[in-house]
Order: C-alpha cells, then structure tokens, then sequence
C-alpha cells in the first residue's frame, strides 16, 4: 500500500470517527487501531477487496464501543460539554469540503449528542458520507430495513432544530473580523447589531478553566458578557485572537504572548447574522492544536498586572 492510499484511509477514518465521537485524540487513536487490525488481517491472509469500505467498517465499529463509554464519562462531565474544536481546513477529501462542512459543525456535532450510537452510525454513513443502506447495514451487522429505521429516527431528532448555513465562507470570515474588531473597540451597539436577539452564548472548560456554567441566551447578555472577556484581553500584553475556520465555519483562536492556545471559538452564521457562539477553554480539548495555556492561568497574571498598575499608580500620586 502507496503511503497516499494510507492517507487516504487515514482521511476517510478520521472524518467518520471525529463525526462519531467529537474528540480528536480519540479519533486518532480510533483510526490507528483500525490500521492496525487491517494489517493483521492482511498479514493473515485475509483478502480485502475494498480498503475503504474495511476501514469505514471498522473504525464505526470501533467508534460505537467508544461512544458507549465515552457517553457514561460525558454524565459525569463538568458544565457543557463541547467537541473539540478544528482549526483550518476540514480533514476530508478537499473535493467534498464544500458539502461535508456543515456535518463539522459545532451545533451539528452538538446534536448528534441526542443520538443513539448505532443511530448517530447509521446517520451519518448514510445521510453524510452516502454509504447506501445495503452497506450500513453490514457495517452495523443488522437489516437493511433495521439500518433504514434507524437512519430515519436520527434525521428527524438532528434536523428538528438544525441551524441554517446560507452564508458564504468569505461573507462568514468578514461577519466574524467585524464581529471582534466591535468587540475589541467595546462598542455595544455594533456588537449586538451583529448578533441575532436570541443568540446563544456557550462554554466548555471541562472543570479545567473558567468558564460559562451553562449557556446564555439574548442579545444583550451575550453582548456584554463578551465585552467583559475581551476587556481582560485587553488588559493582558501579547494575547491575540485571530479569525479562523472553526469546524468548517468562520470562528476564531486566541494565544498568548508565548503563541499557546487559549480559546478556540466558534461561529453559527445565518441571515448575515450571529445565532451562536461556542468557546472552548478547556486545556485537554486544546492541545491537539499546539501549546496550550489553561485561561486560569492568564486571569492569575491579569489580576497581577491590574495590581502592579494601580500601585504604580499610588506610587506617582504620592
């Protein structure tokens, strides 16, 4: 096997199993053991005629084992849980990118939640990545008719309350550069003009990193929630935060002075506006992407630059 043909199943269990579990270090390790079982096969003389359809077979199966005991740590989970974030292109095929954009998306994988594994399975072989309905039902070692039923129970609970993307990429990216430019000048007004009335404000720091307890709804909290964050920002030398593709959608990421990861966010964009806003914080969620800081580290040295300023402050009036 060509390394491009093993990247190109690298590629093709990734996309499932990320979509499956919504973690990326578990869905590397998902597709690295599914690698592994296919070599084995192989070197005991097992004749596989599709490497693609056998590596979708086994990272779903082995997917399915990992959601039943990713689900159980999931309840014990502290505040919301979020997926974690990808930063840049989506790790598909690049001629799909375009149409498998929206099965990245924060709210999409937030809904897959509702799922059942075997349901969330069948959904997306069939609905995202068009396996026909013959072929689930070998990968989930059950009827056609049981793979339809299942398929059809998950598109009505995902697409009960799925978000629109009607905006263009590059229209998304300008949204969100106004979107930070308003907040980083604590313009109120232009702020909320951006952000749909009942927006919605997440957080996931895991019980890792401040964060959100549960989510905020509204314009105006959302608002100045928000200005109340970046005003810290401001305060803090060397942060950054620059917009990028979060998910397939515009978001954004923010480092320290030192270039660690702070916080991904993420964007959903509608109708030229804002309906929802995602931020990771959690360090564990992070790192996949580089160094990362964990958020109550760099509130420590805010209040400590805070407290230098205002003796230094003192110190002159005296």
């Amino acid at each position: 096997m060509t390394t491009a043909e093993l990247e190109d199943l690298r590629r093709r269990g990734f996309g499932i199993a990320y979509r499956m579990l919504g973690s990326v270090s578990e869905a590397e390790d998902v597709v690295q053991e599914a690698l592994l079982r296919m070599h084995r096969a192989r070197e005991q003389g097992e004749e596989i005629r599709s490497p693609r359809a056998y590596i979708s077979t086994l990272v779903t199966r082995i997917a399915i084992d990992e959601l039943r005991s990713a689900r159980a740590r999931r309840e014990t989970y502290v505040g919301e849980w979020l997926p974690e974030p990808i930063v840049g292109p989506a790790p598909d095929d690049p001629a799909a990118e375009a149409e498998l954009a929206d099965s990245l998306s924060m709210a999409f994988l937030q809904m897959l939640e509702r799922l059942t594994p075997e349901q969330r399975a069948a959904f997306l072989l069939h609905d995202v990545f068009g396996y026909s309905f013959d072929e689930v039902a070998r990968v989930l070692e059950r009827s056609e008719a049981s793979a339809r039923k299942l398929a059809s129970r998950a598109r009505t609970r995902v697409t009960e309350g799925a978000p629109r993307y009607e905006v263009e990429r590059e229209e998304q990216q300008r949204l969100a550069e106004r979107f930070l430019a308003a907040a980083r000048r604590g313009e109120v007004k232009e702020l909320e003009a951006l952000l749909t009335e009942d927006v919605e404000l997440h957080g996931d720091g895991g019980g890792e990193a401040p964060a959100l307890a549960r989510p905020l709804f509204g314009r105006t909290r959302v608002a100045r929630t928000l200005l109340s964050w970046l005003s810290l920002v401001d305060d803090t030398p060397g942060i950054e935060i620059e917009v990028e593709t979060v998910n397939g959608h515009a978001g954004a990421i923010a480092r320290d002075e030192n270039g660690a990861v702070i916080s991904v966010i993420s964007f959903d964009i509608a109708d030229g506006r804002i309906q929802a806003i995602r931020s990771i914080v959690n360090p564990r969620k992070l790192t996949h992407l580089g160094p990362s800081v964990n958020l109550a580290d760099v509130l420590a040295r805010v209040r400590e630059a805070r407290v230098r300023k205002h003796a230094a402050r003192r110190a002159r009036r005296k």
